[in-house]
């Protein structure tokens, strides 16, 4: 898939028009439907990614997975880990700061694995 069928998906599941897209982060309209043909600088792609917390990687086929997939399944097993902790004692935002911090550090991991293996080939 094409970064601008990607980032049209992307638009579609935020319930977003690209045009509101461009807007929001200060592109020209008609900028991303140019991508269809060019490519775009990393500056641009770097926002786009950052807009819809996705990986640059995956906006340019490089990653199969979109950070959100990966968050998604990294908060899962991070809401695993506090169920199956002795969490009685945290306050409810102690208890959601715990979580955050170990989807953060799942996310991490999980870029230094993909980045490790990308080393290998």
């Amino acid at each position: 898939m094409e970064i601008y069928e990607k980032i049209k998906t992307l638009a579609a599941e935020k319930k977003i028009s690209i045009r509101l897209l461009e807007e929001t982060l200060g592109f020209g309209n008609g900028v991303i439907n140019r991508w269809r043909k060019n490519t775009p600088g990393i500056d641009k792609i770097e926002k786009v990614a950052d807009f819809f917390d996705v990986s640059v990687d995956y906006l340019l086929g490089r990653s199969p997975l979109s950070t959100y997939e990966a968050n998604t399944t990294n908060r899962s097993i991070a809401q695993q880990i506090l169920l199956r902790s002795d969490t009685a004692a945290l306050s409810e935002e102690d208890a959601a700061d715990i979580e955050k911090e170990m989807e953060r550090f799942l996310n991490w991991r999980l870029q230094e694995i993909e980045r490790e293996r990308r080393e290998k080939d």
